[in-house]
């Protein structure tokens, strides 16, 4: 028996990641995953990775910024499967883009459509097939949402407002039975961190990493299999009396206020991650 047998799950976002990464997990434990992004490719990849381990899925390109194309998606799901039980919104985007005066005007627009009106569209369009028999939603936050990042506040604004928007859901539909909590990551071996940074390969990417691995109180970056054992729990009877909350999955660095000792000591503290 599956955490999540019988249960229809929808995953935006699922070709890389944390969405891949998520979307075989939930298949491993029972649930039909419908996979929504918009690299076809690489998520048609995901879904016949997850057919040939014996999993249910299926493929869907979904823009989540376009009320269109969400609306359809929304239609497609009701007249396929009459019902979701798990929303998991994880699509986003995320790109330095400079102090607030040097902010691109049309990058802010574009990680708020995709991150945060992203969010709200798909959970706006899907809500509907979940309210007969309840469910759990799913947002992909981040621990940018509740401190800031250099060079970085389009993200911090986007994904501190899917925090606070899953508040406003997890009230409003507690008494439908339906759950609403957020997951903020930290640092994830993601392409989303290679796009931002560079690869391991790269000069820069590596300095990332180093940076990161001793920053972090685990000693490490977060692989996307960690964060999807989260939204496993999120999304399962595991954590049936937990709404409205916002589960940080960061590798211990919102513990703390400043890293004073690990600047000051900074040989020694490295050499614990080494």
């Amino acid at each position: 028996m599956g955490r999540l047998d019988n249960k229809i799950a929808v995953i935006t976002g699922a070709a890389t990641g944390i969405g891949k990464a998520t979307a075989e997990v939930f298949a491993r434990e029972g649930a039909r995953v419908i996979c929504a992004d918009l690299k076809e490719d690489e998520m048609k990849k995901t879904v016949e990775q997850i057919k040939q381990n014996g999993g249910e899925a299926e493929a869907v390109e979904l823009d989540v910024s376009s009320q269109d194309r969400v609306m359809e998606f929304a239609d497609h799901l009701k007249e396929k499967y009459g019902k979701i039980d798990i929303l998991f919104n994880n699509a986003g985007v995320d790109e330095q883009g400079g102090k607030v005066h040097e902010y691109p005007v049309e990058l802010f627009d574009r990680i708020i459509a995709v991150d945060l009106r992203g969010t709200f569209l798909v959970s706006k369009y899907l809500i509907p097939l979940m309210l007969e028999n309840g469910g759990s939603i799913i947002n992909n936050a981040s621990m940018s949402g509740s401190a800031a990042d250099l060079d970085r506040s389009g993200y911090n604004a986007a994904k501190g407002g899917i925090i606070n928007f899953t508040r406003a859901m997890a009230i409003d539909y507690a008494r439908s039975g339906i759950r609403v909590n957020s997951l903020s990551p930290g640092t994830i071996e993601t392409p989303l961190v290679d796009n931002l940074v560079g690869d391991r390969q790269e000069d820069m990417g590596e300095k990332f990493r180093e940076a990161n691995k001793w920053i972090t109180p685990l000693g490490r970056l977060g692989r996307p299999d960690e964060m999807a054992k989260v939204a496993l729990f999120l999304a399962s009877d595991d954590s049936s009396y937990v709404t409205g909350e916002d589960i940080k999955a960061d590798g211990g660095i919102m513990a703390y206020t400043w890293p004073g000792k690990m600047l000051i000591e900074q040989d020694e503290w490295k050499k614990d991650t080494e």
